[in-house]
């Protein structure tokens, strides 16, 4: 399911955030799974239980999952609401760089450097 690259610069509950994310958006994983439990994962992968939840609290906070205390953590039906965030987000920085006179191409090196590096 998820895979830890412990030699990356990305941190680790970073990593997990990213993959569960990515397997969220493109509905690898449905709306209404249910994600492993914090202390499975943790163990599962061999990382500390507060890195899982870390990770765990950035999907909720993103409106990708959703607790249900100790029923567990699931896919929120929300998922498409992330990819609505994102094309608004995508909508603001476009206006921002017309307005700043940055042509296209340079825009678009500005936005894949930022998805490159990592960070929060």
């Amino acid at each position: 399911m998820i895979s830890i690259d412990h030699g990356s610069g990305v941190p680790p509950y970073e990593q997990v955030r990213r993959q569960l994310a990515q397997r969220i958006t493109d509905h690898t994983l449905a709306v209404g799974a249910r994600l492993p439990t914090v202390r499975r994962l943790a163990a599962d992968l061999g990382l500390a239980v507060n890195t899982v939840a870390r990770a765990y609290r950035e999907l909720e906070e993103a409106g990708l999952v959703v607790t249900r205390g100790r029923a567990g953590t699931f896919v929120a039906p929300a998922g498409d609401l992330a990819r609505e965030r994102a094309e608004a987000a995508a909508r603001e920085y476009a206006a921002t760089v017309r307005g700043l006179g940055i042509d296209h191409a340079e825009a678009l090196r500005i936005v894949r450097a930022a998805l490159a590096s990592p960070g929060p």
